[in-house]
């Protein structure tokens, strides 16, 4: 007989930053399991792309998009009602809207007193804030079910000191104890059917990356070589390799795990360099 442990068919998703790099290879991974997601973003032509892009492959029936920002609660609570119509239901919830925000990165030349302090409460409520906020208004439904899963989005700068990033690394880091305690809350007050974990994603190419990592022949900046020193596989991660550990962390096999930051990092956080 085939376990069905691991699956989540006709499960209701919905994945902010959906149309993201990250967030939109967990949704695909996650419409390919037979799961309905909405997908959420702020730029509504690139909602409308991703969301028609999904619906060719998977059907209309199984993609929802809307566009929506993480830090407008009142969207928010629209869209919740939307997918309650539509679906009657949800079951996970991923916050992989975040990341880091153009200025907020110091150059090699500058001290944390270089730090523009607007760009440190933008990413800062982008993370975090845009981490609680979705919690806050699609878990509220997960309470009165008496089940669901969320998952947030961690980092290696949450777990160790990361030069240049100060304000990404703060942010990240309170969205690990935020897992934490909304994990325990979850599950006191509410249903040991409810879990809350994040991933935490090692060192990945992409968009926001891409210049500080590679060089514009495609050659290894010293940051990269310095990451790649300090991760055992000796490579950058793909992206894909998210999707099994989000999905794990939402099926039944997950059942007795919350309040966890599960590394997808191939052995960063862990290797001390000796």
């Amino acid at each position: 007989m085939r376990s069905t442990i691991f699956d989540l068919s006709g499960k209701v998703a919905i994945v902010t930053g959906g149309t993201g790099v990250l967030g939109g290879s967990i949704a695909e991974s996650l419409l390919a399991a037979g799961v309905k997601v909405a997908i959420i973003a702020r730029n509504e032509s690139n909602v409308e792309e991703k969301s028609g892009v999904f619906q060719e492959t998977f059907g209309k029936e199984s993609v929802s998009g809307y566009a929506c920002d993480v830090l407008d609660i009142g969207r928010l609570e629209t869209v919740r009602q939307d997918i309650l119509e539509k679906w009657g239901g949800i079951d996970i919830l991923v916050n992989c809207a975040g990341g880091n925000v153009k200025g907020a990165t110091l150059t090699d030349q500058q001290s944390f007193f270089d730090m523009d302090l607007n760009l440190w409460d933008e990413v800062l409520d982008l993370n975090l804030s845009g981490t609680i906020y979705p919690s806050f208004v699609f878990g509220e439904i997960m309470g009165r079910r008496k089940s669901g899963c969320i998952i947030n989005i961690s980092s290696m700068a949450a777990l160790t000191a990361i030069t240049r990033v100060p304000g990404y690394s703060a942010a990240k880091a309170a969205v690990d104890n935020f897992t934490r305690w909304l994990a325990m809350e979850m599950a006191l007050k509410f249903s040991d059917k409810i879990r809350v974990n994040a991933i935490a994603p090692g060192f990945f190419i992409g968009k926001q990356n891409r210049n500080v990592l590679l060089n514009d022949d495609g050659s290894l900046t010293e940051r990269s070589k310095k990451v790649l020193a300090r991760t055992p596989m000796k490579r950058f991660g793909k992206i894909t390799e998210l999707n099994g550990a989000v999905q794990f962390l939402c099926s039944d096999a997950a059942s007795f795990i919350t309040g966890v930051v599960l590394p997808v990092d191939g052995g960063f956080s862990i290797y001390s360099g000796v």
